[in-house]
C-alpha cells in the first residue's frame, strides 16, 4: 500500500492506496500547528478505525508520501530561523528576506572567469561575528551558475568555523538572476527547520504505527523528492499542497485537458490542465511577495475558503473574506460553553466598528515584540484559559464593548478570530454538519440582524457572494493563462460583467453570458455546495471525483519522482567550448566532447538519484538544444551555445520491502 498524507491549514488528510491506486481508506483530521504530531497520529487513527473497525495491516505500506502548505505560509507569514547570508561579488539589488549578510570580494563574469580572488581571512572574521546570531548559511556568488568555485569554497569554511547547515545558490537553480537566485537561497534556509519539523513529526508517528517505508515529499511542481532532498532543498516545497491537489485531481479522473479548481479552508487554488500537465510558471514561484527562481505549476489562489471571514461592511455589503477565522460552528464544537456566550451576545445587540457581530477571540501565542498596552496585555492573559466572544471577554475584564479593539493581537498572530464563516452557512443548511449547528445558527441571527433581514436572507445573500468570487476567480484564472497579462481579479469591469451574468433581467437591452470550454474539476470538502451555481453560470461542464475532499492526499502518494537538471555549452573566442554545469565549469576543444561529457555527468547523477530514492525503473533523457545567430543557417563560426537539458522520470519501486 501507499500512504499519502497532507498537512494542510485547516486538516490533515490521509489516504491509503492499493497497488492500482485506488483508495482503500481516507480520513481527516483538524492540523494542530503548536504540535505536528497530534493532528497527523489523530489522522492515521481515524485512517485505521476506517468504517468502524481495524482493518488495516501497515506492514504493507512500502511509500509514505507528503504534500503541504507549511513551507507557503512560512514564507508568507516571515517564520524560520535566522539565516545568514554571504554575498560574492555583488551588491543586493532589491530586498532581503534576512538582516544579517555582508559582501565578500570574489564573483565571476559571464564566461565564468574569477573577478577577484576570495579573501578567506574576511570570510572567516565575518562568520565568526555572526557566531551564535545565525542557525543557517546561504552563499550567493556572481554568476555562480557559470562557475560555483567560490560558492563551493565559502561553503568549507563556514563548515570549518561555524559548522551550520549551508544553501549554495548555484545548487537550487541554474537560471541567471542574481537577485532572485539570492533570495530562494536565503529562503531555503530560513525553510530548513520548517520541514525539518514536519519530517520529524510524520516519522515520530510512523516509529508508533510501527510503518517501516521511504518518505516522499511532493514539490512545487508536483513531482516527488526524497526526504534527503526536501532537507537540503526545502525551498522546492514551496506550493506542494496545491501542486499535489493537481496530481490528485488527475489521478482520479485521469483528466488530460480540464481547469482544476481546489477549495480548501483558507484559499482557492486554480490551475489549467493541458495535455495531461499544468503549465510550469517560467518566472518561477512568486510566494509572500518574493520572486524566487523555484519551479512550480502556474497556479492561480484566491482568499476564498470555508473558513473564510464573513463581514458586513460600513455600506452594508456583505463581504467574504480573504481573511481566515474559524468558523463558530467548529469553534463551539470544541468549546461548547461559547453557545451560551454567543446567545447573550444576540440578546445584547451591539455594535462596534472593528468588530463583526458573532466575533470571538481565541488564543494562539505570547511571545511577541510588540510593546502591550494593559486592556490587550489582560486580554491575552485571560484567553490562555479558552476562547470568549467579544461582549464575555469585555465584562471579565471590566471594561466596555466598544474599548476592546484587538485587531493588533489577532494581525500579529497572537488571536485568531472565531466568527460566521462560510462553512457555519454550510451547517445551518445541513449539508456540513461536523461541528455545532446552533453555534453557527447564533452567529447567523446576529449578522441577519444587523444587516436587517432574516437568517434565510442573509444566508443567501453570503452563498450569492461566495458563488460570485468563485465564478470571478475561475474568469481571471482563465484570463491569466491565456493571455498571460495578471489581469485583475478585481477589476470594475470583471464586476460589472459577473452582476449582469448572475442577475439578467429581460428589462435590460442586453443580456450577457459565457461560456467555458474545459471542463471544472472540483476538488474539496465544501465544492459540491458552491459549485454546480458556478457552472450553471459559466456553462461548463463540471466534474466533482469520488474521494475528491483527499485529493491533495491521494496527490501524494501519486506522483512521479521527476527531477530537471540543466547546463549550458558556450563557444569562446579563441574556439573553445566551456561547459558550465550544476557542478564546474570545464573547457573542452569540440563540442561533441563536450556533449558527450555532459551525458555521462547527467546519467551518473540519475543513477545516484534513483538510488537514494529507491527507483529501479526510470528513465534519463538528455536533450541538446543548438543556438546559431538569427536568421543565419547552419555554418561554421555561426553557433552561439548549447542549452542542455536533462529530466530523470521513475516512480519508488515500494512494492520490494527493503
Amino acid at each position: 500500500m501507499l500512504l499519502g498524507i497532507d498537512t494542510g491549514g485547516t486538516y490533515t488528510d490521509g489516504v491509503l492506496l492499493d497497488s492500482r491506486q485506488q483508495v482503500i481508506a481516507k480520513a481527516k483530521a483538524l492540523t494542530t500547528h503548536q504540535d505536528l504530531v497530534i493532528g497527523i497520529r489523530n489522522c492515521l487513527i481515524n485512517l485505521q478505525e476506517h468504517d468502524g473497525k481495524q482493518v488495516h495491516d501497515w506492514q504493507q505500506i512500502r511509500l509514505v508520501s507528503l504534500s503541504t502548505t507549511l513551507a507557503t505560509n512560512a514564507v508568507v507569514e516571515g517564520r524560520g530561523c535566522e539565516a545568514g547570508l554571504l554575498l560574492i561579488g555583488g551588491e543586493p539589488a532589491g530586498t532581503l528576506p534576512t538582516q544579517h549578510y555582508a559582501v565578500l570580494q570574489g564573483g565571476h563574469d559571464i564566461s565564468g572567469n574569477p573577478q577577484a580572488d576570495l579573501n578567506p581571512g574576511e570570510i572567516r572574521a565575518t562568520l565568526a561575528q555572526w557566531q551564535g546570531k545565525v542557525d543557517a548559511i546561504a552563499i550567493s556568488g556572481y554568476l555562480s551558475v557559470r562557475n560555483p568555485e567560490h560558492e563551493l569554497r565559502v561553503r568549507e569554511l563556514v563548515g570549518e568555523v561555524l559548522g551550520v547547515p549551508v544553501v549554495c545558490a548555484h545548487e537550487l537553480t541554474s537560471s541567471l538572476g542574481f537577485q532572485e537566485r539570492t533570495v530562494t537561497a536565503v529562503l531555503n534556509a530560513k525553510l530548513i527547520p520548517v520541514i525539518q519539523a514536519l519530517m520529524v513529526s510524520v516519522k515520530t508517528v510512523l516509529r508508533e504505527f510501527k510503518i517501516q517505508a521511504r518518505l516522499m515529499i511532493v514539490k512545487g511542481d508536483g513531482t516527488l523528492m526524497t526526504e534527503e532532498g526536501a532537507m537540503a532543498k526545502p525551498i522546492e516545497t514551496l506550493l506542494s499542497g496545491p501542486a499535489s491537489s493537481i496530481v490528485g485531481a488527475t489521478a482520479l479522473t485521469g483528466a488530460e485537458r480540464a481547469i482544476i479548481l481546489d477549495m480548501g479552508g483558507t484559499t482557492t487554488d486554480i490551475a489549467v490542465l493541458k495535455d495531461g500537465v499544468p503549465k510550469v510558471n517560467p518566472a518561477g514561484a512568486t510566494v509572500g511577495g518574493w520572486l524566487t527562481r523555484v519551479r512550480a505549476a502556474a497556479i492561480f489562489t484566491y482568499g476564498l475558503g470555508g473558513d473564510s471571514y464573513i463581514k458586513i461592511d460600513n455600506k452594508g455589503q456583505v463581504l467574504v473574506g480573504p481573511q481566515r477565522v474559524w468558523p463558530l460552528a467548529m469553534a463551539a464544537g470544541q468549546y461548547p460553553y461559547l453557545v451560551e456566550e454567543l446567545q447573550e451576545q444576540l440578546e445584547a445587540v451591539w455594535t462596534v466598528p472593528f468588530a463583526q457581530p458573532a466575533d470571538s477571540y481565541i488564543f494562539l501565542k505570547d511571545k511577541t515584540p510588540l510593546t502591550l498596552n494593559e486592556v490587550e496585555s489582560a486580554a491575552l492573559e485571560n484567553l490562555k484559559s479558552g476562547p470568549h466572544t467579544h461582549l464575555t471577554l469585555a465584562k471579565q475584564l471590566g471594561i466596555e464593548p466598544h474599548f476592546l479593539n484587538l485587531q493588533r493581537l489577532v494581525e500579529f498572530g497572537l488571536l485568531v478570530k472565531a466568527s460566521v464563516t462560510p462553512t457555519d452557512l454550510l451547517h445551518v443548511r445541513g449539508s456540513y454538519t461536523p461541528g455545532n449547528v446552533s453555534a453557527a445558527r447564533l452567529g447567523i441571527k446576529m449578522m441577519a440582524h444587523r444587516l436587517g433581514v432574516s437568517a434565510e436572507e442573509f444566508i443567501d445573500l453570503a452563498l450569492h457572494q461566495v458563488t460570485e468570487k468563485l465564478s470571478l476567480a475561475l474568469l481571471a484564472s482563465m484570463l491569466n493563462y491565456t493571455k498571460g497579462s495578471g489581469h485583475s481579479k478585481g477589476s470594475l469591469q470583471a464586476e460589472i460583467f459577473l452582476d449582469e451574468l448572475f442577475a439578467p433581467c429581460p428589462e435590460r437591452p442586453l443580456n450577457l453570458s459565457v461560456q467555458v470550454n474545459f471542463p471544472v474539476i472540483a476538488i474539496g470538502a465544501p465544492v459540491k455546495d458552491y459549485l454546480p451555481k458556478v457552472a450553471e453560470k459559466l456553462q461548463c461542464r463540471l466534474i466533482i471525483p469520488e474521494h475528491s475532499e483527499v485529493a491533495n492526499a491521494v496527490g501524494a502518494a501519486s506522483g512521479w519522482q521527476i527531477e530537471t537538471l540543466e547546463a549550458l555549452i558556450r563557444h569562446t573566442a579563441q574556439g573553445d567550448f566551456i561547459l558550465h554545469s550544476p557542478w564546474e565549469r570545464r573547457t573542452f576543444a569540440d563540442l561533441t566532447e563536450a556533449k558527450d561529457y555532459a551525458r555521462r555527468q547527467f546519467e551518473e547523477a540519475a543513477a545516484c538519484s534513483a538510488e537514494k530514492a529507491g527507483v529501479v525503473d526510470y528513465e534519463v533523457m538528455v536533450n541538446f538544444a543548438d543556438e546559431h545567430l538569427a536568421g543565419t543557417s547552419y555554418a561554421k563560426g555561426l553557433y552561439l551555445y548549447t542549452k542542455v537539458q536533462a529530466a530523470i522520470i521513475g516512480r519508488p519501486h515500494w512494492l520490494d520491502a527493503d
